[in-house]
C-alpha cells in the first residue's frame, strides 16, 4: 500500500475557508490587543488624578508615562526570540499574565518610585504581546485573507484604549484612581488561563520544530477533520521554514538575505509611531493654541483616533488585493501630505476635521498594516523575531515623539511650522516602504536535506 502523505500545512491553512478554530485565534488575539490598548493608555486617563491625590505636579508623571513605553521597547524585542524557539503559545500566556499582574500590583502602589517600577515591568509584558499576536494570527490566517485578519485583530487596541477612557470615567469619580488599575489587572490575568486552554500553537510554528505529531493532528482535527484522519504526517516547505538561512532567528533578520528590508521595516515603523505618538498626544493642544475651545480639540482629535480605525481596514483590505507595499507607500505619501495640509487650514474647524480624520486613515491604517507586512516578509522559524525587532525599534518612536513635541512647542514654532515639520517623517516612511518593495529578499542557498518525496499540497 501507498504510504500515506505528508501534509504541508502552509497549503492547508491557505487553501480551505476560514474555520472555527481559526476565527478562534482572531477572536482570541483582538482580546489581547484590546487589554494591550487598555493597559497601555491607562496611566494617561488616572494620571491627573493621581497627581491630585498624591500632591505632585502632573510633569511628575513624565517618567511613569514614559517607563512602560521603554519596557515595550525591550520587551518586544526579548520576546520575539523567545517565541521563535519556545513558541508563540507559551510567550503569548506567560506575557499576558504579567502584564495584567503588575498592573494589579499598581493599584497598591504607595509612591512614584514604586509605581514607575511597576509601570516598567508591566511594558514589558505589552512589548511581548503584541508582537506575537499577529505572529499567531498571520500563521493561522489564509493567505488571501491575510493582511485583512491582522488589520482586523490590531483594531482592537484603539478599542481597548477607547474602553479604558469610558471605564476611567466611570471608575474614579467613584472608586478612585486605584479601582482602574484593578480592572485592568484582573482581565488579563483571568484571560491567562482561558488562553492556556483554548489557544492553539501555531501549526507553521510546530512544523518546523517538527513537534509532536499527535499534538499537529489534533490541531488539524479542528481546520479539516478529513485531511487529519487520512495523512500520515505534517510538515512545512522548506523555502517556507527559512532553510538556508542562519540557524538563529536573529542571525536569519540580520543576514545579508533580509538585513535591507529588516533595515526599512524599522526605518518605517519608527517613523509611524513618531508621528502618530505626536499627534495623538500633542494634537489637543496644538488645536487649543490656534485659538479652538477644548471641545474642538477634543473633537478634531477623536476624528483621528476614527479614521485611524476605518484606515486600518480598508488598508488591510486593499492589501490583500494590491501589492502591500505599493499600499502603504501610498498610505504614508498622502499621510504626509495630509499632515502638510493640516498645518494650512488652522482657522478653519472643517477643514482641520477633514485632515485629521485623513491623517488617522492614512498614518494610523498603515502603521497597522506594517504588522501584516512583517509577519508576510520573515520565514517562519524567524517570524516572530522579525515582527518583534520592528515593533521593538518603532517603540522607539513612540517615546522620542514626546519629548520632539515638548521641544517644537518649547521653541515657540508655529502651528504651520509644527505640520511641516511632521510631514517630513511621513515622506521618509513612504520612501523606506518603496525601496523594500523594490527590493525583494535574497534567494536562500539551497539546504543540503530534501523534503519527502510523498509530501502533498492539499
Amino acid at each position: 500500500m501507498p504510504a500515506s502523505p505528508a501534509i504541508d500545512v502552509s497549503a492547508l491553512i491557505d487553501e480551505r475557508p476560514v474555520s472555527h478554530l481559526q476565527w478562534r485565534v482572531v477572536l482570541l488575539g483582538f482580546i489581547i490587543i484590546a487589554l494591550d490598548g487598555f493597559d497601555t493608555a491607562i496611566m494617561g486617563f488616572i494620571a491627573p488624578e493621581l497627581a491630585r491625590v498624591w500632591g505632585i505636579a502632573p510633569s511628575h508623571l513624565g517618567p511613569v508615562l514614559s517607563a512602560a513605553l521603554v519596557g515595550l521597547a525591550l520587551g518586544a524585542m526579548g520576546a520575539g526570540p523567545l517565541a521563535d524557539r519556545v513558541g508563540r503559545k507559551a510567550v503569548l500566556v506567560g506575557s499576558v499574565f504579567l502584564f495584567g499582574l503588575w498592573t494589579l500590583v499598581a493599584a497598591w502602589s504607595p509612591d512614584l518610585n514604586t509605581l514607575l517600577v511597576l509601570r516598567f515591568l508591566t511594558g514589558l509584558g505589552l512589548g511581548a504581546s503584541m508582537p506575537n499576536v499577529g505572529t499567531l494570527v498571520s500563521e493561522y490566517a489564509p493567505r488571501k485573507h491575510r493582511s485583512i485578519l491582522v488589520t482586523v485583530v490590531f483594531c482592537g487596541f484603539t478599542f481597548g484604549a477607547a474602553m479604558g477612557a469610558f471605564c476611567s470615567a466611570w471608575l474614579i469619580p467613584a472608586y478612585g484612581w486605584h479601582s482602574v488599575l484593578l480592572v485592568g489587572g484582573i482581565l488579563p490575568v483571568l484571560l491567562a488561563p482561558v488562553l492556556l486552554f483554548k489557544l492553539p500553537e501555531s501549526l507553521r510554528f510546530l512544523a518546523v520544530k517538527r513537534g509532536d505529531q499527535a499534538r499537529m493532528r489534533a490541531i488539524v482535527a479542528q481546520l479539516a477533520p478529513e485531511v487529519a484522519r487520512r495523512a500520515g504526517s505534517f510538515m512545512l516547505p522548506q523555502a517556507a521554514q527559512g532553510m538556508g538561512t542562519p540557524a538563529s532567528a536573529i542571525g536569519t533578520v540580520l543576514s545579508r538575505r533580509f538585513a535591507f528590508g529588516s533595515a526599512m521595516l524599522w526605518i518605517t515603523y519608527f517613523m509611524g509611531l513618531f508621528l502618530v505618538y505626536l499627534l495623538g498626544g500633542w494634537l489637543p493642544t496644538l488645536v487649543k493654541g490656534v485659538g479652538f475651545s477644548v471641545r474642538d480639540a477634543a473633537l478634531i482629535t477623536a476624528l483621528f483616533q476614527i479614521g485611524g480605525a476605518a484606515g486600518s481596514l480598508g488598508i488591510g483590505w486593499a492589501m490583500d488585493r494590491i501589492n502591500p507595499h505599493r499600499v502603504l507607500a501610498l498610505a504614508f505619501l498622502l499621510g504626509s501630505a495630509a499632515t502638510f495640509l493640516f498645518g494650512t487650514a488652522a482657522k478653519d474647524f472643517i477643514a482641520l476635521s477633514l485632515c485629521a480624520f485623513a491623517g488617522g486613515f492614512l498614518l494610523n491604517g498603515a502603521n497597522t498594516g506594517m504588522n501584516a507586512l512583517a509577519t508576510g516578509y520573515y520565514p517562519t522559524a524567524a517570524r516572530a523575531t522579525g515582527s518583534s525587532w520592528m515593533h521593538g525599534i518603532g517603540r522607539w518612536g513612540a517615546i522620542s515623539s514626546a519629548f520632539a513635541g515638548a521641544q517644537m512647542l518649547g521653541a515657540g514654532w508655529s502651528f504651520a511650522q509644527v505640520f511641516s515639520a511632521l510631514a517630513i517623517p511621513a515622506l521618509i516612511a513612504a520612501l523606506a516602504i518603496f525601496a523594500k518593495g523594490g527590493v525583494p529578499p535574497r534567494a536562500a542557498r539551497p539546504a543540503h536535506s530534501n523534503p519527502p518525496q510523498h509530501a502533498r499540497r492539499i
